[in-house]
């Protein structure tokens, strides 16, 4: 357990024996992990701008728990869940794709949601903004331009958001401030000027496509 501004982080290895989990202990291991978790929180607040305890949520306490499950991760309840089976089975740099996914499942605990209102591809794309941001993206990412939507989530809505951002610094940030409460797409207007639909045109204009 390792504590940041009065966040506690804490592991759990439900792995077994599993050849993931072996390779999570020797490659990784639990030091690395919460330092990780402590190092992402205070990035992830630097992202949104949230110098005071006023303006985050109140999570006193976040979980990792390692376990041989599917896919790769997910947050719910304060408690990030990773599969060690895809950690068992990842054949590139192994510590920098943790440490990234990490960041990913950070912003969900501190990130905003609308109440429940924000469409689940901008709360992918926001999560991978901050990923591409602390500069842990994977090589199969798609290039700034590709996508077929502005909400298609993940590495997509990511490479938006980042074009968003460099209209106006601290987009993102503004954005996810405005989610404490609800959602709407005028969001976008209102911070930027123009309809999310009229960026995402000027986005993939800039890039040619």
């Amino acid at each position: 357990m390792q504590g940041t501004q009065a966040v506690e982080y804490a592991l759990t290895d439900n792995t077994g024996n599993s050849g993931g989990g072996d390779r999570f202990r020797n490659d990784i291991g639990v030091d690395y992990s919460l330092q990780t978790m402590s190092a992402a929180t205070e990035f992830i607040w630097r992202i949104f701008q949230q110098d005071n305890a006023a303006d985050r949520k109140d999570v006193p306490r976040v979980t990792l728990i390692i376990e041989n499950g599917d896919g790769v991760a997910f947050a719910i309840n304060n408690e990030i869940h990773v599969n060690a089976n895809y950690l068992g089975n990842y054949t590139g740099d192994l510590t920098a794709e943790f440490t990234g996914v990490l960041y990913h499942e950070m912003t969900h605990i501190w990130q905003w949601n609308g109440n429940g209102q924000t469409p689940g591809g901008l709360i992918e794309g926001i999560a991978d903004f901050v990923r591409l941001r602390a500069n842990y993206i994977p090589s199969h990412w798609v290039q700034p331009g590709q996508g077929n939507r502005w909400d298609q989530g993940y590495d997509v809505t990511a490479r938006f958001l980042d074009y968003c951002n460099g209209l106006r610094n601290g987009f993102v940030a503004e954005l996810n401030k405005k989610m404490r409460t609800g959602y709407s797409a005028d969001y976008f207007v209102d911070l930027l000027g123009k309809t999310v639909d009229q960026l995402w045109s000027d986005y993939k204009a800039q890039y040619g496509n």
